[in-house]
């Protein structure tokens, strides 16, 4: 699981990301809100936590303008802060959670396990977007009619992030690190590949939804509209 860490005092940053990492995170740490909305914006993270009070923006802001931008992805705020009115500011700006400076590590990782659950499949291994149901863990493409078709890796990875950010365009180089990894040599023609080969998986099913191309900037999956 991807996590994105944001918090400008060094001694913190460099623990934390210690500790996330060995529960098995994969951590990107920055120090600023600048940094941390750049990063947000590329769509890589299953978590985020963010510190309220960083250069440039502040963690209130990051968490608005993420959120203004249609990123779902869920938000720890860390803060010396203990108001209710600060806390109060913190969810209205977009975070799902709230966590006050000191506090025990044991507390974190279990709000980062909680917060983790929440962008993961249903119970029973699924994401649902329109008439498709994706079955993560079988790899299995459904649509509300009946029809179903086995995915191969590749597009199984494509379609769910696709799915996880319904709404959103998604561009190659996203697409490409999410499914093949910072460490891949893999060409974004790849993508292409793949993504033609996940749009034969959509016909095949019958469903109403489509992987729409916008030349210059990336993919989205749609719905089209029909009687």
């Amino acid at each position: 699981m991807k996590v994105l860490l944001a918090e400008d005092e060094k001694r913190m940053n460099r623990a934390l990301s210690e500790l996330m990492r060995q529960e098995g995170y994969e951590v990107t740490a920055v120090e600023n809100g600048e940094d941390a909305l750049d990063e947000i914006e590329g769509g890589l993270y299953d978590l985020i936590v963010l510190d309220v009070m960083m250069p440039h923006m502040n963690g209130f802001e990051v968490a608005a303008r993420a959120r203004a931008a249609g990123i779902k992805t869920p938000i720890l705020m860390l803060t010396a802060k203990s108001e209710l009115d600060d806390k109060v500011e913190g969810l209205d700006s977009g975070a799902d959670d709230y966590l006050t400076k000191p506090f025990m590590t044991k507390e974190l990782l279990a709000r980062l396990r909680a917060l983790g659950r929440r962008n993961m499949p249903t119970n029973d291994g699924s994401l649902k977007y329109e008439d498709l149901t994706l079955d993560v863990k079988n790899a299995v493409l459904k649509c509300d009619n009946g029809q179903s078709v086995r995915l191969g890796e590749k597009e199984l990875r494509i379609l769910e992030y696709l799915i996880a950010n319904q709404g959103r365009v998604l561009t190659r180089e996203q697409i490409a690190l999410k499914v093949w990894g910072y460490e891949s040599d893999s060409e974004y023609n790849n993508v292409e590949v793949y993504m033609s080969f996940a749009r034969k998986k959509l016909a095949f099913v019958g469903t109403k939804c489509e992987i729409k191309a916008l030349r210059g900037i990336g993919y989205e999956l749609r719905c089209r509209n029909v009687p």
